[in-house]
């Protein structure tokens, strides 16, 4: 069975304008018994109060929000492109009507409790920091709203994390 080795943050290599933006992430977390995952292409890595940090982006409308919101953790999980097609069907199929992660065949597992995916390459574990609702007063750039907010689905909130572990797949 794969396997995965924790590495140290200092030994990750990744470029999040390809990972995220083009190869794109799952964004997963646990509310009880139950897990649920989207699909994303915002986000992005740094250094926020002095810790190591994920930041992500989700909707008000999206049903993995919920879950987020209750979890104290959430995972990044990072694939190869041979998984293109089932991150493209996570992230247009909601699990309120569905169970979208049995349908494409993933095999969720846990790390102390944070869910993540047998088949990613690359999973970040993050501790819930903070959360943001972006909101229409805050946005200096008035351009941005009609193209992204005209759908009312509603707007995004920021989530930080600190990236409290990274985990690779063992070859």
């Amino acid at each position: 069975m794969k396997s995965f080795t924790s590495i140290d943050i200092e030994a990750l290599k990744i470029d999040p304008f390809e990972a995220i933006g083009q190869d794109w992430m799952l964004i997963t977390a646990k509310k009880g018994d139950q897990v649920n995952t989207m699909t994303a292409s915002w986000g992005g890595m740094g250094v926020l109060w002095n810790r190591r940090a994920a930041f992500i982006f989700v909707k008000e409308a999206r049903f993995t929000k919920t879950f987020i919101d209750a979890a104290d953790h959430f995972s990044l999980c990072f694939f190869r492109k041979q998984y293109q097609d089932k991150l493209e069907y996570l992230g247009s199929v909601s699990g309120r009507d569905e169970n979208k992660i049995k349908n494409v065949g993933f095999t969720l597992c846990e790390d102390q409790g944070v869910p993540f995916f047998l088949e990613a390459d690359t999973v970040l574990v993050c501790k819930k920091l903070s959360q943001h609702p972006l909101l229409p007063e805050g946005f200096i750039d008035s351009s941005i709203l009609p193209t992204w907010y005209m759908d009312g689905c509603g707007y995004h909130s920021l989530y930080v994390g600190e990236i409290e572990k990274v985990l690779l797949e063992s070859m």
